[in-house]
């Protein structure tokens, strides 16, 4: 059960967009893509976790009290109507549909990858607001993708150098950022976001979520080490 008010996962600005919308607006349609960049292909990956983690939760009054309450103090109005509304009238389910290209999927860029609209007119605000928690998928994206141009390095250097390449390129890069990022989360996430092209790990916590989010019973290996 988590304890976080969902409500208060966005950017403080966006609580002010149910003003700024026209006043006739009923569906708001948003994508997200790769702009382009450093490589021509993005490997999407996270949002199953996102959505199975987070946006599974059910929206209370107590959370739409709380939010009114910090966000109104915080100088930003509050969409109190609306919230009351997706609390009490929708049994607290969040109006969203949210569509993607299959996880771990190879995409060339400048290509849809994500959309979101809201499938009731009465809140069409609803899809900006969780914008700011649906662009965490980029990390674990940009994760994947890098991962996954770094393996591509590895498998033509091995073809020419190694007899086993096929046998040996799923462990030629092993994870151990658990260590080095912000949180058991960052390395849950990030760590399965490199087991989509790799099999060694010393991440436990990418383990953890690869079962709990993914129905990967053992998503990497490792072996015994010392220092």
């Amino acid at each position: 059960m988590l304890n976080e008010n969902l409500i208060l996962d966005t950017d403080s600005y966006k609580s002010s967009h149910f003003l700024q919308y026209p006043p006739q607006t009923e569906y708001l349609h948003a994508y997200l893509e790769s702009r382009g960049g450093r490589y021509a292909y993005t490997r999407f990956f996270g949002l199953q976790y996102l959505l199975e983690r987070y946006l599974t939760q059910r929206i209370t009054m107590d959370m739409v009290l709380e939010a009114n309450e910090l966000i109104t103090a915080h100088g930003e109005p509050f969409p109190l109507e609306g919230w009351t509304y997706i609390a009490t009238e929708l049994g607290g389910r969040l109006p969203l549909e949210i569509r993607a290209v299959p996880e771990g999927s190879l995409i060339p860029t400048r290509n849809i990858l994500m959309s979101a609209v809201n499938t009731d007119a009465a809140v069409p605000w609803i899809v900006s607001w969780f914008e700011t928690m649906l662009m965490r998928v980029w990390f674990p994206t940009t994760v994947a993708s890098i991962s996954h141009t770094i393996k591509g390095h590895l498998r033509a250097a091995l073809e020419k150098s190694s007899d086993r390449a096929a046998e040996e390129l799923p462990f030629k890069l092993h994870d151990f950022g658990s260590r080095g990022v912000s949180s058991r989360e960052s390395a849950g996430i990030g760590g399965l976001a490199h087991l989509t092209n790799f099999l060694g790990t010393d991440t436990l916590e990418a383990i953890v979520v690869g079962r709990k989010y993914y129905g990967a019973e053992m998503a990497g290996f490792s072996i015994p080490a010392a220092e």
